[in-house]
């Protein structure tokens, strides 16, 4: 089982996009110069062949893009969620904020909470708006933990 605590949250919420973004770039430059191609010899009809597949291949990139953009936003606003949580979870139990561990990256019902200092796990319950939360005491059947820090 993995924990994460507050400082790997905050390190990682962010993704790297920059293969996709040069491939964007390649597929927009090679759309332009087979364009410029076949406008200079209409009649060789390759480049005009070559210039639709790089604009396939970039609409195909932008269409990834915006699918990866899209989850991300997702996925970002439930990881905002979760260090103000384990903010809330540290006062309430009076320990540092770097003793809590949960189990996942994102805010969700039925993940693992896990007091460091004070070695308890609990799972936490939301409620349907997650504005509260119920922990109960949990037992964690396999104890081989990886903790990312």
């Amino acid at each position: 089982m993995n924990f994460y605590t507050i400082n790997y949250i905050q390190n990682h919420q962010n993704t790297d996009r920059t293969a996709l973004y040069i491939l964007m770039i390649v597929a927009a430059s090679a759309m332009i110069i087979f364009t410029i191609l076949y406008l200079r010899d209409r009649f060789n009809t390759r480049y005009r062949d070559l210039g639709i597949i790089a604009l396939l291949f970039l609409l195909l990139f932008t269409g990834t893009q915006y699918e990866k953009y899209v989850q991300n936003n997702e996925q970002k606003s439930k990881a905002t969620q979760i260090v103000p949580f384990i903010k809330s979870v540290a006062d309430d139990e009076n320990v540092k904020e770097s003793d809590v561990m949960v189990s996942s990256m994102s805010l969700q019902d039925g993940m693992i909470v896990r007091i460091n200092s004070k070695n308890k796990d609990y799972q936490l319950n939301l409620n349907e708006d997650n504005n509260s939360y119920i922990l109960n005491r949990a037992h964690v059947i396999d104890h081989h933990v990886y903790v990312q820090k």
